[in-house]
């Protein structure tokens, strides 16, 4: 019988809810033992969904509790640092939502404490495991397009009012979509493509009062290739979300994950069949030259899997495996945000560096 590892939820938000306890609770061999909830509402779809997990009000109740293996961290991002210092000082595994942290030297901590407690720490860059960049992978794998020479990349949302009491959309460290959408992005490049030789960003605030980036385009140079990342508030009408170009041909793909969706209606790889597989209508085109033939048409979407990233983190505490998404990949996630910020101060490109 397989090890029983035990998890103890912090936040139980919209990430919580939807991102965190549906998916970990269909790996086999993690049991979501506590949840951290403070609000009624949240208290009670935790209390109707996890019936068997402890609802407990502060994040000193899971910490401090020696039965518990892992703890997850889905909180705003400004508390990243200190809920992970509390959970590794305390001796337990550690995933993180993204982004990680909201600058590198919190990450550096992080990562150096982990590595010297011999604990597992990881970010929750579950966007690698959609349908369409693991398309994105295949073609560049086998080099559909011949060679790479531009990759843009889109996360876009159409909400043209603010949210009251959302702190993603305050004036403060690690609020705005750069850091909520723009780090899956960037996270997507940087498995791609690696580190980039340097950095351009545009960022803007466009929606009348708001006080947090809503637009951003940030420009990853390599050697041969420019792979842009863009998203704004204000996309009514979708945009590519991949635009991949070669020196054979072109690959254009429209609409996002299923995955997502599904959560947000409730449903679980358990409980929907055919989970992260996207339907023939939003697979991407391909237009290009193979074995010297002409082709254009549609590219089947690869399928997609969030529960991957978990059982890889399962079989990471086993010994089993190593993880897929390291601390020091999100922690250069977290080096790109800020040299597109400081690009945008300085109106300017900024050579990468890891400090």
């Amino acid at each position: 019988m397989e090890k029983i590892i035990r998890v103890g939820l912090i936040g139980f938000g919209v990430g919580g809810q939807i991102f965190h306890a549906p998916v970990l609770t269909t790996v086999k061999g993690l049991e979501l033992v506590k949840i951290r909830a403070t609000k009624p509402e949240q208290i009670n779809v935790a209390e109707t969904k996890y019936p068997k997990a402890e609802i407990v009000p502060t994040s000193e109740e899971i910490c401090n509790d020696e039965n518990i293996d892992l703890v997850v961290i889905t909180t705003p991002n400004t508390s990243h640092y200190s809920l992970a210092m509390q959970a590794l000082q305390a001796g337990k595994h550690v995933v993180v939502d993204k982004p990680f942290t909201i600058n590198t030297k919190e990450a550096d901590e992080l990562i150096a404490l982990a590595e010297n407690k011999k604990l597992i720490l990881s970010v929750y860059h579950d966007r690698r495991f959609d349908s369409d960049f693991h398309t994105v992978q295949k073609i560049i794998k086998n080099k559909f397009l011949g060679d790479i020479v531009e990759l843009e990349s889109r996360y876009d949302r159409f909400r043209n009012f603010l949210r009251p009491n959302a702190w993603r959309e305050e004036e403060a460290p690690g609020t705005g979509i750069l850091y909520d959408l723009g780090s899956h992005l960037i996270d997507q490049v940087q498995i791609l493509f690696g580190l980039p030789e340097a950095v351009s960003a545009d960022l803007r605030i466009q929606r009348k009062g708001a006080k947090a980036i809503d637009n951003f385009e940030v420009i990853m140079h390599y050697p041969g290739i420019k792979a842009s990342i863009k998203g704004g508030m204000l996309v009514r009408e979708p945009l590519p979300r991949f635009i991949l170009l070669g020196n054979d041909g072109s690959f254009v793909k429209y609409g996002m994950d299923v995955q997502e969706e599904a959560l947000k209606a409730g449903f679980t790889s358990l409980t929907k069949n055919n989970w992260g597989i996207e339907p023939p209508d939003i697979w991407g085109t391909i237009n290009t030259e193979l074995n010297g033939q002409h082709f254009i048409g549609k590219i089947e979407s690869e399928k997609g899997d969030y529960a991957a990233y978990y059982l890889n983190v399962y079989h990471t505490i086993l010994g089993k495996e190593d993880l897929i998404v390291t601390p020091l990949q999100a922690r250069n996630t977290i080096r790109i945000l800020e040299l597109a910020m400081q690009s945008e101060k300085e109106k300017r490109t900024i050579d990468f560096s890891f400090s």
